[in-house]
């Protein structure tokens, strides 16, 4: 018998998720923002903290909204739309004194963290618009592990309570922090399957660092339901991959924990006595045909070896290019809109993370709890 596949095609709406959605009960309405796929009522990383610096606004986009950052006389991370409401100039392009953004334009002065308007200089005596009554469009912002995240939110959930950014989980007081970033040519559902695809391993990645074409083996892991996500359960890294068998130098049993959780991370831990490396990897949102892969990543081992914390930096470096060279690749075959398919087992987690979208909506849109498309504890196998 063949193996189970599920065909699907590419376009900026989805259509994986559109398939997905058209085989549950739920039906979308045509207006709704997430025909395009990207999902409202998240943090996303939207720069990286040390990028914005004193008195100087940075620009970035996510999930098509362009923004404005920047830092009060506090230090408090700030994000608005960078659009001013009256004519639409970009708010970048204007001045910044430490509290509030002055448009260059027409001079109209909105406060950072609120964006409320502070002055319309035209105005006479005689107006009676209310300044204070008139806002620049402003959204959640908190500094996180080098990060400035930036919360999106639903639009038919505006009520809803906006919870703390996310945190990479660390295990000591002391540690290294590194970051590494790469921007994809695709939409974030292409990123997101690529980055819990288990198989493609021995053939995007093959160097004698990681692991080589010819050590392709049967694997088999046991996947469990987790809030929004899944998770791979406790387990000895595989054996062939050179770069965990470094923690085995301090002589303690070496085992990795990976999770997937909505709408776009992927956390791994790494432990070996009291030795941890744990790192978080998001696939951001840009725009409906642009992402990028954000890596954050901490550990406590070997903080002592000279350069390196340079020598991890270079081959991450190396890893997340050759994931992005494959992407760019690939981009090139789905401008022409193919069929594709998934199969089990290797591509199970790529149809959980739809499914795992698919419900999350549908509770959102009814208001009942979210029913886990995860049963209980699942064996998949597969060669990598």
């Amino acid at each position: 018998m063949p193996p189970h596949t599920e065909p699907f095609t590419r376009n900026s709406r989805s259509a994986i998720l559109a398939k997905v959605m058209n085989e549950s009960s739920t039906a979308i309405p045509e207006n709704n923002s997430i025909n395009d796929g990207l999902m409202r009522g998240f943090w996303y990383p939207a720069a990286r903290s040390n990028r914005v610096r004193g008195r100087e606004l940075r620009t970035a986009l996510l999930l098509g909204i362009p923004l404005v950052l920047g830092r009060n006389a506090k230090g408090e991370g700030f994000a608005l739309r960078d659009a001013c409401p009256h004519r639409g100039m970009p708010l970048s392009e204007g001045r910044f004194d430490g509290h509030a953004v002055e448009c260059p334009y027409h001079g109209w002065v909105f406060e950072g963290k609120t964006g409320q308007c502070q002055a319309i200089p035209s105005l006479t005596a005689r107006d009676k618009l209310k300044v204070d009554r008139v806002f620049a469009t402003s959204f959640p912002c908190e500094e996180q592990d080098g990060y400035f995240w930036v919360h999106i939110p639903d639009p038919e959930q505006r009520n809803e309570k906006v919870p703390a950014a996310p945190r990479l989980p660390t295990f000591s007081d002391s540690y290294r922090l590194e970051h590494l970033e790469a921007e994809l040519p695709c939409h974030v559902d292409h990123g997101i399957i690529g980055l819990m695809d288990p198989a493609h391993g021995p053939f995007v990645h093959q160097a004698w660092w990681w692991r080589k074409r010819s050590s392709i083996h049967e694997k088999e892991k046991i996947f469990e339901p987790i809030p929004n996500g899944f998770r791979i359960k406790s387990h000895s890294p595989s054996a062939n991959s050179a770069a965990y068998k470094l923690l085995g130098v301090y002589g303690e049993p070496v085992t990795t924990t990976i999770q997937f959780v909505l709408p776009n991370m992927r956390f791994e831990e790494i432990h070996c006595g009291k030795y941890w490396f744990s790192s978080r990897t998001t696939v951001t949102p840009i725009t409906a045909s642009k992402c990028r892969i954000d890596v954050c990543a901490a550990w406590n081992a070997f903080r002592h070896v000279p350069f390196f914390t340079s020598i991890l930096r270079f081959f991450g470096n190396l890893f997340v290019e050759q994931d992005r060279q494959t992407m760019v690749k690939q981009a090139e075959g789905l401008k022409y809109n193919p069929p594709l398919m998934l199969i089990d087992d290797a591509d199970r987690p790529a149809k959980w993370y739809f499914a795992l979208k698919a419900a999350y909506l549908k509770s959102k849109q009814t208001g009942q709890p979210m029913e886990h498309p995860i049963e209980g504890p699942t064996a998949l196998r597969w060669r990598s």
